[in-house]
C-alpha cells in the first residue's frame, strides 16, 4: 500500500491512478466540421495526441481559424455536446469516436447544449 497526506491507498486504487496518469502517446485523427456560418477549412482533418486535453483543440483551431480569445468559437462533440476543456482527446475518442475519428464539429454562434 502507498501513503498519502491523506492516509493509505490500496494497491489496486495506486495502480489504477498510475495508470490513469501515463501520458498516451497515440495520435487521434480529430476531424473538424463547420456549423452555420464558420469559416469551412481547406484541410479538417488533423493528428493530436491523444494525451493532450480538449483545451489544445480549441488553441489550435482557433489559430488554424485565425481567430483571437476575443472572437466567439463553440467546439462541440458529434453534434451533440460541448465537453469540458479539460477532458483528454484520447478519453473523448475512446468514448465517442466515429469511424476512426473524433468529430469535432465548430461554431460561431451555440449550436447545441
Amino acid at each position: 500500500m502507498a501513503s498519502t497526506g491523506d492516509g493509505i491507498v490500496p494497491a489496486a486504487a495506486q495502480a489504477a491512478l498510475d495508470e490513469y496518469r501515463k501520458k498516451d502517446a497515440a495520435k487521434i485523427v480529430v476531424r473538424f466540421k463547420a456549423i452555420g456560418n464558420a469559416p469551412i477549412m481547406k484541410n479538417n482533418y488533423f493528428r493530436i495526441t491523444a494525451f493532450n486535453r480538449f483545451h489544445a483543440v480549441i488553441v489550435f483551431l482557433r489559430k488554424e481559424l485565425g481567430y483571437s480569445g476575443k472572437e466567439p468559437l463553440f467546439l462541440y462533440i458529434n453534434a451533440s455536446f460541448a465537453p469540458a476543456a479539460d477532458d483528454s482527446v484520447g478519453n473523448l475518442y475512446r468514448c465517442f469516436g466515429t469511424e476512426g475519428h473524433l468529430i469535432v464539429n465548430y461554431s460561431t454562434q451555440a449550436a447545441w447544449g
